[in-house]
This record gives C-alpha cells, sequence and structure tokens, in this order.
C-alpha cells in the first residue's frame, strides 16, 4: 500500500499483459484503505468478487471492512478471503503488541465474533474452503501468546438476501452442468459441497441459492424451489477449526 509498491505493479503491468494476452489492461491500482472504499472510488453495487489474502486481520476497525466489502458487492456477488482465525478473543493487551501484529496473530479474528459480525451484515451463511493450523515455533512469542489456537481459513460468502441461519431443506437438487474450464470435472463450492459433472446432489436452500444467484448460475441447474419446505437440513459440515463449535447451524 506504498507508493513504491504501486510504482513496482506498475512497471510491470506491460510485461503482465503481453504474458496473458490483454490488449488493454484488465487491472488498476488505487491507494487507499481497506475501511474506505468510498475514498477510491468504488461504488455500491459494483464489484462482482473481492479477494484478500492475510490483509483484513491487521486493520483496527473489521466491522467497517466488511461493511464497506458488502456495500460494494453486487447480490449475488462474492468474497473470498484467506486470514488468521483465532480459536479465542485475543486478550486486550497483546491486540497492541506491535511484534504479535506483525505476525498476523494480534490481530486474528475470533471465528464466532466473526459469524457474528457477518451476520449483522445480513450474511447468515459462509462457507469454509480450506483450514490448517498456525503453528507458533517461536518460543517467546508461544509464551506471550498462551494457549490461544490459530487457523489459516479461506472463506467464502456471497452477498445474498435469501441466505437463512440454519440449512433448511426444501427438497431441492443441484446439478453441475456446464464446467468451468479450470474444473472440468467437479465444482468445489467448500470443504464438504463437491459437484461431480452431471451428477444430482441434493441440496439445502443456502446452496442452491449459492449455485443458482450467483456467477456459478450458468454452470448449474438447480430442480425445485421453497414452495415446499421438510425442516431442517442435516448437513455433515465440518468445525471451523479446533476449539470452534460454530453455533450458527448452517452449512459453515
Amino acid at each position: 500500500m506504498t507508493d513504491q509498491q504501486l510504482n513496482v505493479a506498475r512497471r510491470h503491468l506491460d510485461g503482465q499483459m503481453r504474458e496473458f494476452g490483454y490488449r488493454t489492461p484488465n487491472v488498476d491500482f488505487r491507494k487507499g484503505y481497506i475501511e474506505d472504499l468510498r475514498g477510491v472510488d468504488i461504488a455500491d453495487e459494483s464489484v462482482d468478487v473481492v479477494i484478500s489474502n492475510c490483509v483484513i486481520n491487521l486493520s483496527p476497525d473489521k466491522q467497517r471492512v466488511f461493511s464497506e466489502i458488502f456495500r460494494v458487492l453486487k447480490p449475488g456477488g462474492e468474497l473470498f478471503f484467506s486470514d488468521i482465525f483465532a480459536g479465542r478473543r485475543v486478550p486486550e493487551p497483546l491486540t497492541a503488541d506491535a511484534v504479535l501484529r506483525g505476525e498476523c496473530l494480534a490481530g486474528a479474528m475470533y471465528i464466532e465474533d466473526f459469524r457474528r459480525l457477518l451476520r449483522d451484515l445480513g450474511c447468515l451463511d459462509f462457507r469454509r474452503m480450506s483450514s490448517r493450523p498456525v503453528r507458533v515455533d517461536d518460543e517467546a512469542l508461544a509464551r506471550k501468546i498462551g494457549g490461544i489456537d490459530f487457523h489459516s481459513i479461506t472463506v467464502r460468502a456471497f452477498k445474498l438476501e435469501s441466505l437463512e441461519d440454519i440449512c433448511e431443506d426444501y427438497g431441492q437438487v443441484a446439478i453441475y452442468e456446464r464446467p468451468l474450464a479450470e474444473s472440468p470435472h467437479a465444482f468445489v463450492l467448500d470443504d464438504h459441497h463437491v459437484f461431480a459433472l452431471h451428477k444430482p446432489m441434493p441440496v439445502c436452500g443456502n446452496t442452491a441459492a449459492m449455485l443458482e444467484e450467483t456467477r456459478f448460475a450458468r454452470h448449474f441447474g438447480v430442480i425445485g424451489n421453497r414452495s415446499r419446505h421438510f425442516g431442517p437440513f442435516h448437513c455433515a459440515a465440518p468445525q471451523l477449526g479446533a476449539g470452534s463449535a460454530s453455533s450458527s447451524g448452517s452449512c459453515c
């Protein structure tokens, strides 16, 4: 986010265009704060996908970050990001520790607080793509951070008004009919939804919405709607990390 970094990016733009076959740039670079996307002229409901890699944990105002993300996403748009999450809340004195913050630990979000934050923004169901434990090998840092468990988690969340706070069964079935180029044989929605090409798969109402009300709609056929309800959808979803007992009840 420095002028020097932006200059490097712009200096390599022509070479990247040639390598990937673009006649005009398909990216532009703007300097600003992730808590204020309006300040870099990103309009309401103008973005298809927001991607972030291990940076939101560094923000002192995560509520504002996610609020801005969902402001700029189009209906059906997607947030796809990886970050460090904690299995419990990081104590207040440690959140100000410069070394722990630089190691992306002090600002790690407690997974349940993250769920509540998204809920308050109207996103009632998010999905985990992958998770792995984060080891703290430095003995001094490990002693300082105590028994808090950290995980690097990749999350996908959609801006959809139709999501419910638990998985509900409407008797719907999804079929991966028209494959994406990068997923010719199977499509991975999250860590427990893998759709084999042309194979019908029962899905909850939330999953159906994620497939038929987003950029994936042209690749899927969804049979059924929400006109008939059969109670909760029993979705065997893995936990979001050691120590998390995610109480949302949804497929996340």
